[in-house]
Order: structure tokens, then C-alpha cells, then sequence
């Protein structure tokens, strides 16, 4: 489905890491989260060890408790959700714009209770959601906003970089995303009190000024080691060339699947002024079976993965808070209907193009 983007510059970088002393806690990570909120335009950088838990740490800087509810889209990577659930919070589904996937902020007021404490929006596959009505929402409600970013490191919403918006937000770099560490995450904020408190939940709960293994608070080991900073420095000094290729790989995919009955390309929002293209999702179109297409391109040695399977209908959710099929029409929808293709910056014209013709093939077959 994807390859990382790996050169001579980073495996360089990994090296000269394990040539020194320090493989934790050392240079690599400080320089790493400096060139992230330089990049993105925030204050501070705190990396950790995954997207997943850099959502967790914000949920506790958010104060999140049993029973607080994070307003939050259902479409999405299960983490964005697991995370309120870890700190015995509820997360709050409302449905998404059915063109952009993202969450529609007309339903959020209606959702607000006495009980929320955050709106949680989740830029997917590397498209801000529309931030605006969301943050004027929050002000209206004195609501924190904790952007998740996971896949959209480099995009931009009315020419502002995404993770700049809210109170804090999280980015992801596994070996899927647009730049890698292997795995790890990055949080960014321009709040000085989150900023030492993210570093010392990383940690073991360690304040910057406790003695040897004196610990201030419960915290956790997120810490993000020197190789994998150290690689994700490199691809940091490269991001917008990787941008860049997953532009280009986008726009072959457009040409193409363009003019295939049945099929649609991803909708990119007015509001939309930089797609990050995380993944490449196309919708199929009423009469084309997303599962028959699947397996037809699976029988051709083509991969293919639905992008998302909702939240609310993973068997825990249902479980846990009683949501059923019905619930988020649009959500549903989505999660029946969108595909994503192989992609990544290291694809070639003629790659796609082999995906396309079995395309073109299947769709015609299936009509």
C-alpha cells in the first residue's frame, strides 16, 4: 500500500547517531522538535513515541476525567477516540461533511453538553477540517480545541499550517505517513505551561528540575529515542520535496480515475489552501460494490484498503455506548464506500497507470 522515502541523507543521519553516546534523551530529539515547530509555525515541539500517544497527553493537559466528553469525528484511525478513552473520557461522535470526510461543524453545537471539555477535529487523509466555525465554536463555549494532525503534517486551511489552530495538536510518522520516524509522533503548542507538562508525562512524570528518578506526577515512557529523531530530522530538511511527490503521484491518480465510470477522485475543499496527501482515497459511486472492487484488484495483485472503518461501529464502541448502524449516515456511507489505492512518494507514472488500466478493466466489468 505505501514505502517510506528513505535516501543516502538519512541513513547518513542514523549512523552518525549511533557513532555517539547518546541513543536517548540526547541532541537528535532536541534539534528534531525544534525543526518540527519551526516547520509548522508553533512555539514548541514535544516528540514522542507515536501519534497515539501524543493524543493521550493531550487529553491530560486538556484536564479530560471520568465521564468529560471530546467532541470528535467517528471517521477516523481509532486512536483519536482510544485516547479520550484512557483518560475515562467520552468521546462524543457527530457525522462528517460527506464531500471532505472531515467533521461537519454544523453538528457540533447540538452535541455540546455541560459536559464537554474539547472539540477534537481530525484532519483526514491530510485535509484540514474547517477550522473556523470549529474554533469560534469553542470560543463561544470556552472549549479547548486539540487538533489531530496525524495525517496532515505540512497542510494549510486558509493559508494557515494545520497544528497552529487549536490549543495543541499531534502529528504521526509511521513509516505510512508523509515523513517518518519509524514510528513516533510530535505535539505542538504555543503554550509554555504545555509544553513542560507534555515533557514531563513523556517521561516518567520527571520535571525538569526533579533529582534522579524523583518523579512528580504519573507519567509514561513516550519518549522518542535519537535514531528515530534522528531520521525524522532528516525527513523534516526534506518534507516539502516529499509533499511534493505525493502531489504529483495525486494528480496522476486524478488524470486518470477522472474519466472511469463509477469512480470519483477525492474533493479538495475552497478553504483547502495545501493538501497534505496522506493517503489516496477515491469513492465509488452507486453501482460499483466497494468490497467486489477490492477483491477484483486483490485478485490482480493490487492492494487495497477501506479508509475508515467507523469508530462508533468497532465492536468495543458499540459495546461500550450502544452505537449501531444508522447512527452517522454519512460516516456509514464513507466507511462503505471510500477506497484507498497504493500510494506514496516513491510511485512511479507507470505504477499508477498499472493501477489505473485494472482499474478502468474492473469498473467496466462490474458496471
Amino acid at each position: 500500500m505505501s514505502a517510506p522515502d528513505i535516501t543516502e541523507h538519512e541513513i547518513a543521519a542514523i549512523n552518525a547517531v549511533l557513532e555517539t553516546r547518546y541513543l536517548s534523551i540526547g541532541p537528535q530529539i532536541q534539534a528534531f522538535e525544534n525543526a518540527i515547530a519551526a516547520y509548522v509555525g508553533t512555539q514548541y515541539g514535544i516528540g514522542v513515541n507515536s501519534g497515539t500517544s501524543g493524543l493521550h497527553l493531550t487529553m491530560i493537559a486538556a484536564g479530560i476525567q471520568d465521564g468529560d466528553e471530546v467532541i470528535t469525528p467517528s471517521f477516523s484511525f481509532i486512536a483519536s477516540a482510544n485516547a479520550v478513552l484512557y483518560e475515562r473520557g467520552k468521546p462524543v461522535f457527530v457525522d462528517i461533511d460527506p464531500q471532505t470526510g472531515n467533521i461537519d461543524p454544523s453538528l457540533i453545537e447540538a452535541a455540546i453538553t455541560e459536559r464537554t471539555k474539547a472539540i477534537m477535529p481530525v484532519h483526514a487523509f491530510g485535509q484540514p477540517a474547517d477550522m473556523d466555525p470549529i474554533l469560534a465554536l469553542a470560543r463561544k463555549h470556552n472549549l479547548l480545541v486539540i487538533e489531530d494532525a496525524c495525517e496532515a503534517i505540512g497542510a494549510e486551511y486558509r493559508g494557515r499550517r494545520a497544528g497552529t489552530m487549536g490549543d495543541a495538536a499531534v502529528f504521526a510518522f509511521y513509516p505510512n505517513k508523509q515523513m517518518t520516524t519509524g514510528e513516533g509522533g510530535m505535539i505542538v503548542t504555543d503554550r509554555e505551561d504545555w509544553d513542560a507538562l507534555y515533557r514531563s508525562l513523556r517521561n516518567q512524570g520527571r520535571d525538569v528540575f526533579d533529582a534522579w528518578l524523583n518523579h512528580t506526577r504519573l507519567g509514561y515512557n513516550y519518549r522518542l529515542d535519537e535514531m528515530s529523531a534522528a531520521l525524522g530530522l532528516a525527513q523534516t530538511q526534506r518534507l516539502d520535496m516529499l509533499l511534493a511527490k505525493r502531489a504529483q503521484v495525486a494528480q496522476w491518480y486524478n488524470e486518470r480515475i477522472a474519466h472511469i465510470p463509477g469512480l470519483q477522485i477525492p474533493y479538495i475543499a475552497q478553504t483547502t489552501t495545501r493538501m497534505s496527501w496522506f493517503v489516496y482515497v477515491i469513492r465509488c459511486a452507486d453501482g460499483v460494490d466497494r468490497n467486489d472492487l477490492m477483491a477484483a484488484l486483490d485478485a490482480r495483485g493490487i492492494p487495497s484498503r477501506p479508509y475508515f472503518t467507523p469508530i462508533h461501529l468497532q465492536p468495543l464502541y458499540r459495546e461500550k455506548f450502544g452505537w449501531q448502524r444508522g447512527d452517522l449516515p454519512h460516516t456509514e456511507k464513507a466507511g462503505d464506500t471510500f477506497l484507498a489505492l497504493p500510494f506514496s512518494s516513491v510511485m512511479t507514472e507507470q505504477q499508477v497507470e498499472y493501477v489505473c488500466e485494472h482499474l478502468r478493466q474492473i469498473c467496466a466489468r462490474l458496471a
